[in-house]
């Protein structure tokens, strides 16, 4: 039994993503360029982009928008170069934190970053600070109501690592990144499709905080993701 509410969570991301549409367009379009660049534009061949792909359905964008950035990822159209960098650091109360970004100006992404931990209590670390407290994963998590044991069923076959039930009854499947869309499938055909289903990078233990200092690192959060190069924040705050 998992011992924190990662529904509550989603629900939280999920809000704010609706909040800022245009945001979640800009992030999964970078996805989508730099996976198409690295691994080619074949949806088939290329695990990466077919998953950004799919965020981008789910976040309601136009086929000729997607079309249109992997073209010019593969050089079929004139596009800006994205980098990705990640950044290390600290929280408030001793959270660990990896920012991921996608930038076209790294001396700019660098600043706004670390402005943001600076303003609000925390800092950047180096490179390897933070990122062994974090396991690279394929995370899939169901709603509540789900039955335990018939995912376990699917998933424990197709691959899957653990099998997690949250505190209200979210169940959370962890695999292994080469095994994660063999699970996928396996859970999409049985018919439980997940509320979250992405490659990530998961804590391995959580830090507990005070109730002040957990909205200070809420704080922190938002105001990470709210910079225009940040893709992905990570964190062990049990929020």
């Amino acid at each position: 039994m998992a011992g924190h509410s990662k529904w509550a969570n989603i629900q939280h991301r999920k809000g704010r993503q609706d909040e800022k549409r245009g945001k979640v367009w800009t992030r999964v379009i970078r996805e989508i360029m730099v996976a198409a660049r690295q691994g080619g534009g074949d949806l088939q061949i290329n695990p990466r982009l077919r998953l950004a792909v799919e965020k981008a359905k789910a976040a309601n964008m136009p086929a000729d928008t997607i079309k249109r950035n992997i073209d010019k990822a593969t050089g079929h159209l004139e596009g800006v170069h994205y980098e990705e960098i990640r950044y290390e650091g600290y929280g408030v109360g001793g959270v660990a934190l990896m920012v991921d970004t996608m930038t076209d100006n790294k001396v700019r992404t660098v600043a706004e970053v670390r402005h943001v931990l600076s303003k609000n209590g925390g800092n950047l670390g180096t490179d390897g600070s933070v990122a062994f407290q974090f396991k690279h994963c394929g995370q899939l998590i169901l709603a509540p109501g789900t039955s335990e044991d018939a995912v376990m069923e699917v998933v424990l076959d197709a691959g899957a690592s653990d099998v997690l039930t949250d505190v209200d009854g979210a169940i959370e499947v962890l695999t292994e990144p080469a095994t994660f869309e063999a699970v996928k499938v396996a859970l999409e055909h049985a018919g439980m499709l997940p509320a979250v289903a992405e490659i990530t990078y998961r804590a391995d233990i959580s830090v507990d905080l005070s109730d002040e200092d957990r909205m200070k690192m809420q704080k922190i959060i938002d105001a990470l993701e709210d910079l225009d190069d940040v893709q992905e924040v990570y964190h062990n705050a049990a929020l």
